[in-house]
C-alpha cells in the first residue's frame, strides 16, 4: 500500500484534475448556447437554399451550370472538418476515421487529397501525399479561430475555380452534424458537381418561369449556395464540438470525483493502519518496561 505522503499528493493532483475539466466543461457549455443558436439560424435557410438549387438544376443544361457537370471521377477532394483542440471524446477521430475510409477504399482509385479544415486532421494528412496544399486558401490553418462567413466564402471559390478547371471532378465535405450536446453523427455531402434533387427528377420539372433570367439566377444562387453549404457545415462542426468537449468534461469531472473518493478511503485506511501499528509499537514497549 503506498504511504501516506503518496496518497495525499494523488488526491491533490486529482482535485486539481477536476478543477480543470468542471471549468472546461462550464466554458464549452457556454460557448455551446452561442454554436447552437448561429447553427439554428443557418441551417433552415441553407437546407433550403440547397433544395431551390436542385431544382433549378434540373431544369439546366451543362451550357447554362457548369457546376453540374457529372465527368468521370479521376480527382477527388475531400474537405474534412475538425477542431484545432483534443479532449473532446471520439469528436475528431470519427471525421478523421470516416475520411480514411473514403481515402483508402471509396475513392482510393481516383486520386484522393484531403483539404484540411483544423488542426486535428491537418496533423493527420500533412505528411501524406493526400494532404492538399492551396496557397490562394489562407484562413484553412486556423478557420474556427476567426469563423465568418467571409472566410469561408474564400476557401469555397477557391474549391469552385478548382472545379470549373477540370482540376477536381467531385468535391465532398465532411463534418460533424449537431444533433444534441450528447450526440453528433458524422456525415457526407457532395457539394460539387451539383446534384438535381430527387423530386425534381421524378417530376421531369421543367415548368419553371424565372423571373430574372436563368443566367442571372445561376450566377448570384450557386456561389451564394456552395458557401453557405460549407458555412453550415463549419457552423454545425463547431456546435458538435463544444457539445462533444461538454459531455466528455462531465463525464471525466464525475471520474475524477469517483477516483478521489476512492483515494480518500484508501487515506483513511492507511492512516488508521497507521495509527493502529503506533498503538501497538506503545503497547509494546509498555510491557516490555513491565516485564523488566
Amino acid at each position: 500500500m503506498a504511504n501516506l505522503k503518496e496518497i495525499r499528493n494523488r488526491i491533490t493532483s486529482v482535485s486539481s484534475t477536476m478543477q480543470i475539466t468542471s471549468a472546461m466543461k462550464m466554458v464549452s457549455a457556454s460557448k455551446l448556447k452561442r454554436a447552437q443558436d448561429a447553427i439554428a439560424q443557418v441551417k433552415p435557410y441553407a437546407e433550403k437554399l440547397q433544395e431551390i438549387l436542385g431544382n433549378l438544376s434540373a431544369t439546366l443544361d451543362l451550357s447554362e451550370n457548369a457546376y453540374s457537370e457529372v465527368r468521370e471521377t479521376k480527382r477527388v477532394l475531400i474537405i474534412g472538418i475538425t477542431s484545432n483542440r483534443g479532449l473532446c471524446g471520439g469528436f475528431n477521430n470519427n471525421v478523421i476515421k470516416r475520411v480514411n475510409q473514403l481515402v483508402n477504399v471509396e475513392y482510393k482509385d481516383s486520386n484522393p487529397n484531403v483539404l484540411c479544415l483544423g488542426k486535428k486532421i491537418k496533423d493527420v494528412y500533412k505528411r501524406t501525399d493526400h494532404y492538399y496544399i492551396n496557397d490562394t486558401i489562407a484562413p484553412v490553418e486556423d478557420i474556427f479561430g476567426d469563423l465568418n462567413f467571409e472566410n469561408n466564402a474564400v476557401i469555397v471559390e477557391s474549391v469552385m475555380g478548382l472545379f470549373l478547371k477540370n482540376k477536381v471532378d467531385k468535391v465532398v465535405v465532411v463534418y460533424n452534424s449537431f444533433i444534441n450536446a450528447a450526440s453528433q453523427e458524422v456525415k457526407i455531402e457532395q457539394m460539387l458537381p451539383i446534384l438535381p434533387t430527387v423530386q425534381a427528377n421524378a417530376n421531369g420539372s421543367g415548368d419553371y418561369i424565372f423571373e430574372p433570367s436563368k443566367a442571372e439566377i445561376v450566377e448570384d444562387l450557386i456561389p451564394k449556395s456552395l458557401k453557405i453549404q460549407l458555412f453550415k457545415g463549419l457552423l454545425d462542426s463547431q456546435a458538435s464540438e463544444h457539445g462533444a468537449r461538454m459531455t466528455a468534461m462531465h463525464k471525466a469531472t464525475d471520474n475524477a470525483n469517483d477516483l478521489r473518493k476512492d483515494l480518500k478511503l484508501s487515506y483513511n485506511k492507511a492512516r488508521q493502519a497507521s495509527i493502529t501499528n503506533e498503538i501497538l509499537e506503545i503497547v509494546g514497549g509498555a510491557e516490555a518496561l513491565n516485564g523488566k
